[in-house]
């Protein structure tokens, strides 16, 4: 028998798993991350802290699998993108990394669109520089700390920063790419053309390869630290998709959903058209684990994480029974949501804590709560957030919908914030689509793993998750709380419509008074 290991570093946090080549788990472990907020608009994780939790999670997923390290055939990376980490000629982070929510590289965005042209750009990397992914960061370094810039030889993901300190080669994978804002869609290359417009090196880029690509084995040093054996092959690793990829999403017309630290959705395709078209160019389309498929991600900016912020910011007495009474404390906050109509109440919020992405591409945009009254209690505002995710990913599904691209429904809900029954329920009514959940909760390092089998040849395709996988506890619509949420999604848009000059003016005082 034959074991793999999978590793996913999400931007809340990191998770590690080893299964075997019948699609069995034997090992897991999970740590979250700290998440660093300097300024507003910045989003960091201390870089530094990425290799010994990886360490350390490897570890301890391996002792409960309880395998020899030589049984273990082959391991691969995955990350939340955008994300930067910039490491100097020894391999070592040069300031702190990039998460995917960062906005700071606002200017950049304006700079390049009015260099080069907002079309130009798009015709190439078949998306929006909105997403602040690596070529304005790397624009924003340069005119903000030339000095942090200088010291820097590549420009990684996180999971590329990993495979670095396995391997010690510096690589990108292609679906990785598709985040890099300098990627050419068509060309599958970096557009060099575009990275020397933007005023960057172009020999910070790593070089590229596929995901399924071994680029390295585990070397000698990276094997003490981590207990794997040296000699492990390594593959180039994938986007933290890799929950859908593992979960059975590999043919055209697949569509899955997480409720992490963003909210998101994946379609699996295969076509340019709908990339370059009005309602692609809202999207986020990046090149998928499996060869020849392209992703279309929607993306929300705060979907999980917005529920964490409730339970951190409000939820102390949920927390103090957590550690008193081991109850988890976002049951107990669900439990709260539950006895609140659909609705909430006439109580409505605005979930963009840190912007917004698909697809109205606001990074100025910021959290509102409107209709608040004496008779809301937390419960409410727990439900009400809840169903603004849900209208913030439905706002692209239903262009999504509209443009007849091939759904294979029901859709499936797959990590995170997934597991409340609730939010599934109220994303199945906003929807109008029935839902199931994937039963294994490894999510994305189970992925990853997958993916090493893959790609050392133990395992014949990336297909055979979809014998792997079991969904289970299916939801329908229904029709009645379809139709009021039809009325609120209405009311929620409208608030955005008319709040939207203000979040500019907001963010221009922001700037003036606090930097």
């Amino acid at each position: 028998m034959a074991f793999f290991a999978g590793v996913d570093l999400g931007t809340g946090g990191a998770k590690a798993c080893i299964i075997d080549d019948q699609g069995r788990v034997h090992g897991y472990a999970f740590a979250e991350f700290i998440l660093i907020h300097a300024h507003a608009g910045w989003s960091e994780h201390e870089a530094s802290s990425y290799w010994p939790l990886v360490c350390r999670l490897l570890q301890q997923a391996v002792a409960q699998a309880g395998v020899a390290a030589s049984e273990i055939k082959g391991i691969a990376v995955s990350s939340a993108m955008p994300c930067l980490v910039l490491v100097d000629a020894a391999g070592n982070p040069v300031e702190r990394a990039y998460n995917l929510m960062d906005r700071r590289a606002t200017e950049q965005v304006a700079e390049l669109y009015a260099q080069v042209g907002e079309e130009r750009v798009f015709q190439s990397i078949g998306n929006r520089l909105e997403d602040h992914p690596t070529l304005v960061n790397l624009m924003w370094e340069r005119a903000q700390r030339p000095e942090v810039l200088a010291r820097a030889t590549t420009a990684l993901t996180i999971d590329g920063y990993i495979t670095l300190r396995l391997t010690g080669q510096r690589v990108l994978h292609r679906s990785g790419a598709g985040f890099s804002g300098c990627y050419d869609l068509r060309a599958g290359d970096w557009d060099y053309d575009l990275v020397a417009q933007a005023g960057v090196p172009a020999e910070l880029l790593p070089r590229l390869c596929a995901c399924t690509d071994l680029i390295g084995e585990v070397t000698s040093a990276a094997a003490a630290d981590c207990g794997l054996a040296a000699g492990t092959p390594v593959a180039a690793g994938q986007v933290d998709n890799a929950g859908w990829v593992g979960a059975g999403a590999t043919q055209i017309g697949d569509i899955q959903s997480n409720l992490g630290t963003v909210g998101n959705f994946g379609v699996v395709h295969d076509t340019l058209d709908f990339v370059y078209s009005n309602v692609g160019r809202v999207m986020i389309n990046v090149p998928y684990t499996v060869d020849g498929a392209l992703v279309t991600i929607p993306t929300t900016m705060t979907g999980g994480q917005s529920i964490r912020y409730l339970k951190e910011s409000f939820g102390q007495a949920e927390v103090e029974a957590e550690r008193l009474l081991g109850l988890s404390a976002y049951d107990l906050l669900n439990v709260e949501a539950e006895r609140v109509p659909p609705g909430s109440d006439g109580l409505i919020v605005l979930p963009f804590l840190m912007g917004e992405r698909t697809p109205l591409w606001d990074a100025n945009a910021r959290g509102v709560v409107f209709g608040l009254s004496l008779n809301h209690g937390k419960g409410h505002l727990v439900r009400a957030m809840m169903e603004a995710v849900a209208y913030a990913m439905y706002d692209s599904f239903s262009l999504i919908e509209r443009s007849g691209l091939k759904l294979n429904l029901p859709l499936v809900l797959n990590e995170g914030g997934a597991v409340s029954r609730l939010w599934r329920q109220i994303i199945a009514d906003v929807f109008d689509v029935p839902i199931v959940l994937v039963q294994r909760r490894e999510g994305a390092p189970f992925g990853d793993a997958l993916l090493a089998g893959v790609a050392t040849g133990h395992l014949p395709g990336l297909d055979i998750s979809r014998e792997w996988t079991t969904y289970i506890d299916p939801i329908e619509p229904d029709a009645a709380r379809h139709r009021r949420y039809q009325e609120f999604f209405g009311l929620y848009r409208q608030l955005y419509a008319h709040l939207k000059d203000d979040f500019g003016a907001l963010a221009a005082l922001r700037a003036k008074y606090t930097g």
